[in-house]
């Protein structure tokens, strides 16, 4: 899987977003799927495959405690698109166990909590999206976090043993919002909120001016600001 990844990233490195997805779609067909989160990133990419009528899965990961204006923006976009998202939601003895032994907020109290809340709730159900497939496209992009500005378009994750592919990773703020202004994509009402990253409702909130991108999130707490799904 290394030596494929090594040559999808020479083949894709002077490719268009759109290029790149339509190669996906054509070599690999439904053995690859999207994650969204509905972010303005993750729209974009919606938008590409919807548009383009590509085989690539989509899927969302539903921890139970996303925002109500993650939820609309999930409303308008498969209504807009008519697509089918699949859904993954934490396991439900699993959850119930933590919450039981730790409480609904214990998040707060901990990065050890914090981080098992994540793995219960986004991480597990995360694996089971991804489970026999062979490519996985996220909408990661470069200026989120400077663990990411290394990143390349196209990496093997060890961890979970699929290839991982960023079709977004070297645009920039201003180039995803006049993509979605030319295109009229449904996007979250909190990023006019001052929200920049949004998450789960209780570990994000809107940022400073002069504050990181991830700022919002987990903002408790001095971390690298990841939940997990993309550190391997």
């Amino acid at each position: 899987m290394t030596t494929t990844a090594n040559q999808l990233l020479t083949q894709f490195e002077n490719l268009s977003a759109t290029e790149i997805l339509n190669h996906i779609s054509n070599q690999f067909g439904t053995d690859a799927v999207f994650s969204t989160s509905f972010s303005k990133e993750d729209q974009v990419i919606t938008h590409l495959i919807a548009t383009n009528n590509l085989s690539i899965g989509l899927f969302t990961l539903d921890t139970g405690r996303l925002f109500e204006a993650t939820y609309s923006t999930w409303d308008l976009t498969v209504a807009k698109y008519k697509i089918n998202i699949d859904t993954y939601c934490p396991d439900a003895h699993s959850l119930q166990n933590f919450i039981n032994q730790n409480g609904p907020n214990s998040f707060y109290e901990s990065i050890t909590n914090r981080k098992q809340c994540c793995q219960i709730r986004k991480v597990m159900p995360l694996q089971k999206a991804i489970a026999n497939k062979k490519i996985w496209i996220t909408g990661i992009r470069a200026a989120h976090s400077s663990n990411r500005r290394m990143q390349p378009i196209v990496e093997y994750d060890a961890t979970n043993q699929i290839i991982k592919i960023h079709p977004l990773l070297h645009w920039t703020s201003t180039a995803v919002n006049q993509f979605i202004a030319a295109h009229h994509i449904p996007t979250n009402q909190l990023y006019e909120q001052g929200f920049a990253s949004i998450g789960c409702a209780p570990c994000t909130r809107a940022i400073a001016a002069n504050e990181d991108i991830r700022a919002g999130r987990w903002w408790w707490e001095q971390s690298k600001k990841e939940c997990g799904l993309h550190t391997h």
